[in-house]
C-alpha cells in the first residue's frame, strides 16, 4: 500500500439540495488500532434516499452535526491488522454497513463490524444490506407466507429485485410494478408472474380487475399515489410493509386530505407497517447468511445496474441517477 492520502465524501452543512450540502476532503492513511482493520473499498453501494434524508437533517433517529461522513455500503479489501485481530488478514474480501464508511476511498473499522466475503465484487454488496433488508421486512414484518398474492413495487431496483425471488421462493404469486420495457425484461428473467408498467397502464385498475379479492402482501418502497392505490387494494388481513418512499425523497414530504387510514384498514382487518433495518438487527446475520447461501447455489441472482460510476467525484450523479427511477437493479460507485 503506497497511498499516503485518500478522499472522502462529506456533508459540510445540512440543504434541501444533496449536491450543495457535500464536498469532497482529502484526509490521510492512519494505520489501524490494535483491534482495527484498514481496508481499501473496491465497491460503494448507493442508497439515495437515506444520502438525501441524512444531508436534509430529516433521519429522526440520527443527530447529526455538519461536517459528518457519508455512504454506509462498502465491500474492499482489508490492506493492514491491528496487532490484535485473529480472524482476518491481508487481501481478506470484506463488507462493512457502517455509517459513514462507503463514500470514500479508504476506511478504519472495529474488526467486529466486518464479514468476511469470498471476492468484494457489487453483487455480494448488493446481498449484505440490501438484500437483507428485503428478505427481513417480508419474513419478519410482513409475515411472508406461501400461496398468497405478493405484490413489489419498484421491483426492478435494487432492494425490489431481491424482494420478487424471495416471494417467488416461498412459493407466492408475485406482482412487480416498474417503469420501462428495460425493467419489464428483468422482471420477466426473475420469474414475476405479472408485471404492470405503471407509465402503460393503471396500477389500482389492473389490480382492482386481475386481482378483485385484493392483495395479501403488498412490499413498498414509492410512496405517494402509489402507496395509497396499495392500501386501497389489500384483502382481508393483508399487509403492508412501508420500505421507503423514494418518491419524496428528493422533495418536501406532500400534505394530502382525505379520509384517515382506518377507515381502508378496520373493515378488512388489514395493516400497514414501517420497516427499518436497524429496529431488527437481530434477524441480521441469519439473514445474511442465507442470502449468501442461495446466490452461492444460484437460486438468487443479483442485478447490479450497468451504468458506470467512478470514484468519488461520480457520487452526486450516482445518487440523483438513482433518484431519478432510471437505475435497473442496484446501483454501484467503483473506486
Amino acid at each position: 500500500m503506497n497511498a499516503k492520502a485518500y478522499k472522502k465524501l462529506i456533508a459540510k452543512q445540512l440543504n434541501e439540495d444533496f449536491k450543495s450540502a457535500i464536498e469532497i476532503v482529502e484526509v490521510p492513511i492512519s494505520k489501524p488500532a490494535s483491534s482495527e482493520l484498514l481496508i481499501q473499498n473496491k465497491f460503494a453501494g448507493v442508497n439515495g434516499g437515506f444520502d438525501t434524508l441524512l444531508c436534509r437533517g430529516d433521519v429522526p433517529y440520527i443527530n447529526l452535526i455538519p461536517p459528518f461522513d457519508l455512504g454506509v455500503e462498502a465491500v474492499g479489501k482489508v490492506v493492514a491488522v491491528g496487532e490484535n485481530v485473529k480472524d482476518f488478514q491481508i487481501d481478506d474480501a470484506v463488507i462493512t454497513t457502517a455509517r459513514g464508511g462507503g463514500y470514500r476511498e479508504y476506511q478504519l473499522i472495529d474488526a467486529n463490524l466486518a464479514v468476511k466475503v469470498r471476492e468484494a465484487t457489487p453483487e455480494v454488496l448488493t446481498l449484505i444490506p440490501t438484500g437483507v433488508s428485503a428478505l427481513v421486512a417480508l419474513e419478519q414484518v410482513g409475515e411472508m407466507k406461501s400461496n398468497e398474492v405478493v405484490l413489489i413495487t419498484a421491483a426492478a431496483g435494487g432492494t425490489g429485485h431481491i424482494a420478487v425471488q424471495l416471494a417467488k421462493l416461498a412459493g407466492n404469486h408475485v406482482i412487480g410494478t416498474c417503469s420501462s420495457d428495460a425493467k419489464a425484461d428483468l422482471l420477466k428473467e426473475l420469474g414475476c408472474d405479472r408485471i404492470i408498467n405503471y407509465r402503460t397502464e393503471n396500477l389500482n385498475q389492473v389490480l382492482k380487475q386481475e386481482y378483485p379479492n385484493g392483495i395479501n402482501l403488498i412490499f413498498e418502497c414509492v410512496g405517494k399515489a402509489v402507496f395509497d392505490t396499495c392500501v386501497e387494494n389489500l384483502a382481508v388481513r393483508g399487509r403492508l410493509v412501508a420500505v421507503g418512499f423514494i418518491s419524496e425523497y428528493a422533495n418536501n414530504v406532500e400534505q394530502i386530505t382525505q379520509p384517515r387510514i382506518y377507515h381502508q384498514l378496520f373493515w378488512k382487518a388489514a395493516s400497514v407497517r414501517g420497516f427499518l433495518m436497524p429496529h431488527y438487527k437481530e434477524y441480521m446475520a441469519e439473514a445474511r447468511d442465507r442470502l449468501l447461501n442461495l446466490f452461492y447455489t444460484n437460486k438468487l441472482k443479483v442485478a447490479v445496474d450497468p451504468t458506470q460510476f467512478q470514484g468519488i467525484e461520480s457520487i452526486p450523479d450516482a445518487v440523483e441517477y438513482l433518484l431519478s427511477g432510471q437505475n435497473c437493479g442496484k446501483v454501484m460507485v467503483r473506486f
